[in-house]
């Protein structure tokens, strides 16, 4: 075992990791700010994308149910539904699991409105180059994943 291989004894994982968020903020923000000027071409909000996002993700979702997936209040994502609905990007749709909280869905303008931006995000994500390699990207998703779970549910409302 090599001195890359070994585990960080806890105070250095610690500056390690603090390293991180240290770079996660900002990259959150700037692509935040990215998202918005690239979604101005179908005039979506950056909110309004998530909720596309994630039903072209994972199908019909109640609001209270993407709320959860994106730490976000429901009363702010139903906005963005709302927004989205008249739009004509989301519909509604009988729950059979709740009658009060309908399924949302993406109307089949709302699935061409999302791939679009998709498709022109990952052309950005492309210019990232083959430098980096697959090994490298598991353990950054890794990494992420377990402080997401450190992190654990918040309560957004």
């Amino acid at each position: 075992m090599n001195e890359k291989d070994r585990g960080l004894a806890s105070e250095e994982l610690t500056d390690r990791l603090t390293e991180v968020f240290d770079l996660v903020g900002p990259l959150y923000r700037r692509t935040q700010r990215t998202v918005e000027q690239d979604v101005s071409v179908e005039g979506l909000s950056v909110g309004v994308r998530a909720v596309l996002n994630l039903l072209r993700q994972y199908g019909p979702m109640t609001t209270p149910q993407m709320g959860r997936a994106q730490a976000l209040s429901r009363q702010f994502v139903q906005r963005m539904v709302n927004d989205a609905a008249a739009r004509g990007l989301v519909e509604s749709a009988p729950n059979p699991a709740h009658k009060r909280s309908s399924l949302i869905r993406l109307t089949e303008q709302g699935q061409t409105v999302i791939t679009a931006v998709i498709d022109r995000e990952r052309e950005v994500l492309r210019q990232v180059g083959g430098d980096l390699a697959d090994a490298e990207v598991d353990t950054c998703l890794r990494v992420l994943s377990r402080l997401l779970e450190l992190m654990g549910d918040v309560d957004v409302d």
